[in-house]
């Protein structure tokens, strides 16, 4: 059994092998990363990602971060390209083929028939000199000094590297192109990211008959029983125009008892804030969650345009959408 002072060296001794040769590689990137996005930006089909092996894991991981960010991009395993799928290529895409070696058997069958499709090749290599890279339209260079494996064979420095290229592509890309965050949340509207920016307060607050609001003309008495009956914490208070001109919540009672408040005898109208704080309902629930931040309140008033009570909702509202 190896002693675990040699696991944790080893360990550590591949992340070092790996973060030397992402250094090297970041000091020797040039121009050629401007063509390839350039390329990307221009292209009038779909982004076209294909690898064997290792590569084949690294491409598929390049084509779903392009596709997430703005470029239409899928993965073809070069493989199943030679037995009908090289039909899913056409004339308009650009085709990012990885390999280490450059001599992929697989890709390098195919890289006649790509380019008599019209198809514009990128290769992502470690090998300047290799067919797939002398082929190609355009060449990324991903060479490593060595691998992590102290054998030096299983692809461990050279992946990381096509990854990170890869990678360097997409941001590059998605910044060239102004992919904002709220672009980002159209694709991933399932993540909470996609909750926080497509959200909207109207999609959480409570409405109609779920609304807590009395009008100024109630007791107190009878804003505590529509505060517990609604269950919000708070309730809204009106005039007889139905224009909203103050809020109760769980706290303003707190405040009440301190200062021994008649609660059965009070109005409404003497123990309620004015001007209460309100968002509107076409905001984000987002916006919602900073607004309460920075004002210290648990609930907000939605109101409408013309200052009219639409709703209302609490922080426990924006906790059960995720958008916390």
């Amino acid at each position: 059994m190896c002693p675990d002072n040699e696991i944790l060296a080893m360990g550590r001794r591949t992340l070092e092998i790996e973060a030397e040769a992402l250094t090297a590689l970041a000091e020797r990137l040039g121009p050629e990363l401007v063509l390839a996005v350039q390329a990307l930006l221009a292209c009038r089909g779909r982004v076209v990602v294909s690898g064997m092996g290792k590569s084949g894991h690294i491409g598929g991981k390049i084509a779903a971060s392009l596709a997430s960010t703005g470029t239409p991009a899928f993965f073809v395993h070069p493989g199943e390209a030679s037995h009908g799928d090289l039909g899913m290529i056409q004339h308009d895409d650009v085709v990012i083929a990885l390999s280490n070696s450059g001599e992929s058997g697989e890709l390098v069958t195919i890289l006649p028939l790509i380019k008599r499709r019209g198809a514009y090749l990128i290769a992502i290599t470690g090998n300047p000199e290799s067919t797939l890279a002398r082929e190609a339209n355009l060449h990324l260079e991903a060479a490593v000094a060595q691998e992590a494996c102290p054998l030096n064979l299983a692809p461990t420095a050279s992946t990381t590297a096509a990854l990170a290229i890869g990678d360097a592509l997409t941001v590059a890309t998605l910044h060239a192109r102004g992919f904002t965050a709220e672009d980002f949340a159209r694709t991933h509207p399932g993540g909470s990211l996609g909750r926080r920016l497509l959200v909207h307060v109207r999609d959480l607050m409570h409405s109609g008959e779920a609304l807590p609001v009395v009008s100024e003309a109630a007791s107190l008495k009878a804003a505590l029983l529509e505060m517990t009956q609604k269950g919000l914490g708070m309730t809204a208070i009106v005039d007889a125009a139905g224009g909203l001109v103050g809020i109760f919540t769980d706290g303003d009672l707190r405040r009440c008892l301190d200062r021994d408040v008649d609660v059965r005898g009070a109005s409404i109208r003497e123990v309620m804030k004015t001007e209460p704080r309100t968002i509107h309902a076409d905001a984000l629930a987002v916006e919602a969650v900073e607004r309460m931040q920075e004002w210290r309140v648990n609930g907000m008033l939605v109101v409408d345009a013309d200052n009219r009570l639409v709703g209302a909702l609490n922080m426990h509202d924006l906790l059960r959408a995720g958008v916390v």
